[in-house]
């Protein structure tokens, strides 16, 4: 059983004997109080890193096809391009994949734990990506749909990372620094998307002298390129897959959903003191009365318009914030190319213009992710647990408004000139930055706290899947519409419309409350006094 510094006993003049001065209740909540304040520990680092590994992965996976998107093109598209239809497909699968991990393993986390769903989702995703590198084709299918499956069903693995690692980092933290190591995993995306670029560049590197004398009717050796590009996305998985197996339960499932306060309390000082967790199996079950999650209870509680309009703004500020972030980030090369920055001579043909395209392809990539991506995520570090989650939300979608407005309705002339081009590049670089340090930080880390325990992980994945459904509609829409009256003519009209979504998430993230230095508990809009109502009937059974 857990011990606490605070314990401490009653004495009943009446029997003249001590007894316990901690109810279950108030051991629920000095069990909650030891995580609330704990100091930062080599605990926390590893779950930062753990969960971190794995968003990097993500990135890497979801943003890379930019670059191989591309290459395909080269070796299985008429005339070295992809139609149409066809980078549409590849580039939407994993988003729709995503949707549907999202909203699937965010219930599952809800229903059978953290800890046992947490690994299973990376497992699909080193599956997929190998099956990715390794696909081919036949009479019956092309490869380009073999790659919308695999990519697919790697989006259901990358969905499910979101709604597990928001919650894990969430409930484990203390609440001083839970926005900087929520923000601290989350920003590993930026990495990732960052590697991408920096490994398809040094794959391009490696293989031009390849490039310069390859078979232009066939380009196998850019057809070995980006299989090489897509299968090294396994290796940051596997790395991170035993220590995903091994982490620990966290102490607010096992008190509130398992509803076994005692193992949980014994969790706490465990992993606190010693970063480890132990279950003993042929320990009794204490079981507690507590709120239980059910249909019933989920319209309840979400149909309270305290708590609904909670679940209604983080879900859509979500999707407003990824119908840009997608919109860009799966095609900059396609709006770098359109406003031909870093665009090979036209008096450069066969295998050197092939290899200078995908080096300058590369290379812009590289700009817009370290020049924007990855500076926006550790500003939001900064200010996260001082300034808090919504202003920077507010802030965050007003500057992309206006950003947006800038670069569509000056579109044209922003084109026009390459100096032009370069502030394009600029305002691009600065949407990137506003978006980290802005909505696409802080929509990730609201969700993981503002509900209660057993409906947290479901919330985020509510609230993520809406983000990706806003994913797939940039998607279809950009590609559907970016060519109207010629290649690439319609993208000014594109971020334009971008700027409207950002000008409805000022809106949205007025339903959200500030949650700086406040406990999950407390923003779960729940009576934490009597939470626990006492002891269940015993169960004798070992806990699976």
């Amino acid at each position: 059983m857990a011990t606490f510094a605070n314990d401490k006993v009653s004495t009943s003049s009446e029997e003249g004997k001590h007894v316990p001065g901690y109810t279950l209740d108030e051991r629920r909540r000095a069990a909650l109080a030891e995580v609330d304040n704990a100091k930062f520990s080599w605990f926390h680092f590893k779950v930062c890193m753990v969960a971190g590994v794995g968003f990097f992965t993500d990135a890497y996976d979801i943003f890379a096809i930019n670059i191989a998107s591309t290459m395909l093109g080269y070796v299985y598209g008429k005339g070295q391009v992809l139609s149409t239809n066809q980078d549409l497909g590849v580039k939407v699968a994993t988003p729709i994949g995503n949707l549907i991990g999202q909203l699937l393993f965010g219930w599952l986390a809800d229903v059978v734990g953290r800890k046992r769903m947490y690994g299973i989702e990376l497992m699909v995703i080193i599956v997929a990506t190998f099956g990715q590198a390794v696909a081919g084709s036949g009479h019956a299918v092309n490869i380009i749909g073999v790659l919308i499956v695999w990519r697919g069903l790697m989006g259901i693995g990358i969905g499910g990372d979101y709604p597990l690692s928001a919650i894990i980092s969430s409930e484990f933290a203390s609440t001083h620094i839970r926005g900087r190591l929520m923000t601290a995993v989350f920003a590993n995306q930026g990495w990732g998307q960052f590697t991408a670029a920096l490994i398809a560049f040094i794959i391009v590197r490696a293989y031009k002298g390849s490039i310069l004398h390859d078979d232009t009717a066939t380009w196998p050796h850019i057809d070995q390129m980006w299989r090489i590009l897509i299968g090294l996305g396994c290796v940051p998985g596997v790395i991170a897959l035993y220590f995903r197996l091994t982490i620990p339960e966290t102490p607010r499932f096992t008190m509130d959903i398992e509803r076994n306060v005692q193992q949980a309390s014994q969790d706490v000082d465990n992993f606190l003191s010693t970063g480890t967790y132990y279950v003993d199996p042929d320990a009794a079950i204490e079981r507690v009365q507590a709120p239980k999650a059910s249909f019933r209870d989920f319209k309840e509680y979400f149909g309270r318009w305290e708590n609904g309009k909670v679940l209604l703004g983080t879900a859509y500020s979500w999707f407003a914030l990824d119908i840009a972030f997608y919109g860009l980030g799966l095609n900059s090369s396609i709006i770098l190319n359109a406003i031909g920055f870093g665009s090979p001579s036209k008096s450069l043909t066969g295998g050197i213009k092939v290899y200078t395209n995908l080096k300058n392809i590369c290379v812009g990539n590289m700009i817009l992710s370290a020049a924007g991506l990855i500076p926006g995520y550790w500003v939001s570090f900064l200010f996260i647990d001082s300034w808090g989650r919504k202003p920077i939300q507010l802030m965050g979608f007003s500057v992309l408004t206006v950003l947006f407005c800038c670069m569509g309705f000056g579109y044209d002339k922003l084109i026009a000139t390459q100096s032009a081009s370069k502030a394009f590049v600029f305002l691009y670089c600065l949407t990137n930055f506003f978006q980290n340090f802005g909505p696409n930080t802080t929509t990730f880390i609201v969700p993981g706290e503002v509900f209660p325990t057993r409906y947290r992980s479901t919330g985020h994945g509510i609230s993520a899947a809406s983000g990706k459904l806003g994913a797939v509609i940039a998607q279809v829409g950009f590609a559907r519409l970016r060519n109207i009256h010629g290649p690439n003519k319609f993208v000014g009209h594109i971020l334009e419309i971008f700027a409207f979504f950002m000008l409805t998430g000022i809106f949205s993230t007025l339903l959200i409350p500030e949650t700086k230095q406040r406990t999950l508990e407390e923003l779960s809009n729940e009576n934490q006094d009597g939470f626990i109502q006492g002891p269940a009937q015993p169960r004798a059974s070992p806990r699976a």
